[in-house]
């Protein structure tokens, strides 16, 4: 047990450099393009599906949470919101890039969450309107009343105090998430056995998927960094991994449900993409 802990808290203070610098990034982009980029889905008219991908795979602190106050208001709309939630990267790419992942297999998934991303909600959408024009309704447009950068204080990443305390805060969450999440994993491949536990898991690969897409609905980063270190440690398929991620939308789907007052509208969102997240998991295991 001893040697486990070590193994894992070496492997962790290995990452902080990486993560450093890797959240640095994410919040200098932060500031100087947030207000931008709300600006830009806000205006993308029936473009919205593919402006919301786009932007959604680029890290930006609390921004699902800003598209489900948008969607909240009618500013955008609900394919849009789940554009951004399939292609949202969350701590997946943090943790890609501090692990050295390999450059071809960091693209590969992101261009997979964007293109599902965008096909889903140009889709939605689509169904939507002819929906909307049959039972002739008509939205609402009105701003959220909930403030977004409200949100992003409490509920995510503290932007507003300056980007060096806010890397300092993602850095220290994440690097503990994941000692806590590398101890559990290497003490269960140590008992276990890694040859037992990738069999078990290629035996019902459905399952894994399943699984995997649950673990996306956790309403904080640790969702993406399970679902990404057990990928790592090749323990789940490609296939599992996007599955999880695609359903992962950080603390977005927590806010799409408290300032949007139709529970009938969350659930369907919240089916859809899990629905979206097992189906591209089984055919990109099938395919790749």
């Amino acid at each position: 047990m001893i040697e486990i802990i070590e193994d894992t808290l070496i492997d962790a203070l290995k990452l902080v450099p990486f993560l450093f610098l890797t959240y640095l990034l994410m919040e200098y982009l932060e500031h100087k393009t947030g207000d931008k980029t709300k600006e830009v889905i806000k205006k993308s008219g029936k473009f919205g599906p593919l402006f919301g991908a786009i932007l959604g795979i680029v890290p930006q602190c609390g921004f699902s949470a800003a598209a489900a106050s948008l969607y909240a208001g009618r500013v955008i709309t609900m394919g849009t919101l789940i554009a951004v939630f399939l292609s949202t990267s969350d701590e997946m790419l943090p943790i890609l890039i501090s692990e050295a992942a390999p450059i071809d297999l960091i693209v590969k998934v992101l261009l997979i969450k964007l293109v599902i991303g965008a096909i889903a909600g140009f889709i939605i959408d689509a169904v939507r309107r002819i929906i909307i024009k049959r039972k002739k309704q008509t939205e609402k447009e009105e701003e959220a009343e909930e403030a977004i950068g409200h949100i992003c204080e409490h509920d995510h990443c503290d932007c507003e105090h300056g980007i060096l305390k806010s890397t300092i805060k993602h850095t220290l969450n994440i690097l503990l998430f994941i000692i806590i999440i590398t101890f559990i994993l290497n003490t269960i491949v140590h008992f276990i056995g890694e040859e037992n536990i990738s069999k078990a898991i290629a035996s019902v690969p459905f399952v894994g998927i399943l699984v995997s897409a649950l673990f996306g609905f956790i309403p904080n980063c640790a969702g993406s960094v399970i679902i990404t270190e057990l990928y790592l440690s090749n323990l789940i398929s490609l296939g599992s991994m996007i599955a999880g991620l695609l359903v992962g939308s950080g603390i977005g789907i927590l806010v799409l449900y408290r300032t949007n007052k139709h529970l009938k509208q969350n659930l369907i969102i919240s089916g859809l993409l899990y629905i979206i997240g097992i189906t591209s998991g089984l055919i990109i295991d099938l395919i790749l």
